[in-house]
């Protein structure tokens, strides 16, 4: 495998791992302590993380994390990554559907669901939150366990060398 290529898994590793660590961030504490607010005071406070999170700390880490590993992918198919291809290419697909699709496909409409309710309306807010909560958690779930599964195959191939006999 050629330097270039481990240093892309390594900075693959860390961004998984990185996305992963906001990912479950939400699904083990935020929302829990966001539901502890009144609920038309929690669907506002969500709706403010919505407006901070889509910046460049957060996005670099998701979306730039998806293109080193889809240039990970093309390098492994024009046989760069030898026997580290398959790990890569696995992790690389669980990454790009389950982190970035889930966001895309699921996450963000829900916050832009949320973000469509009157300000002023304070049951209108309580309603949506209760809409808004399990099936924003739910898919949160699958995008936190696809980024630390990716992060755990692409840890793979740099790993198995070091132990194998």
């Amino acid at each position: 495998m050629s330097i270039v290529a481990t240093v892309l898994i390594v900075v693959g590793i860390v961004g998984t791992g990185t996305v992963s660590g906001v990912f479950f961030a939400f699904s083990g504490f935020v929302v829990q302590g966001l539901d502890r607010l009144p609920p038309a005071d929690a669907a506002r406070a969500m709706r403010e993380i919505n407006v901070t999170a889509p910046r460049p700390p957060l996005m670099l880490a998701l979306f730039g994390t998806g293109l080193v590993l889809v240039v990970l992918v093309v390098l492994g198919f024009v046989g760069q990554l030898a026997d580290a291809t398959w790990w890569v290419t696995a992790a690389a697909v669980v990454y790009v559907v389950g982190a970035v699709g889930v966001t895309a496909g699921a996450n963000v409409p829900r916050n832009n669901r949320l973000a469509a309710v009157p300000e002023a309306d304070a049951a209108a807010l309580a309603a949506a939150w209760h809409e808004f909560r399990a099936a924003w958690l739910a898919w949160n779930h699958v995008r936190w366990l696809a980024s630390a599964a990716a992060c755990a195959g692409l840890v793979v191939p740099l790993v198995v060398p070091l132990v194998a006999p």
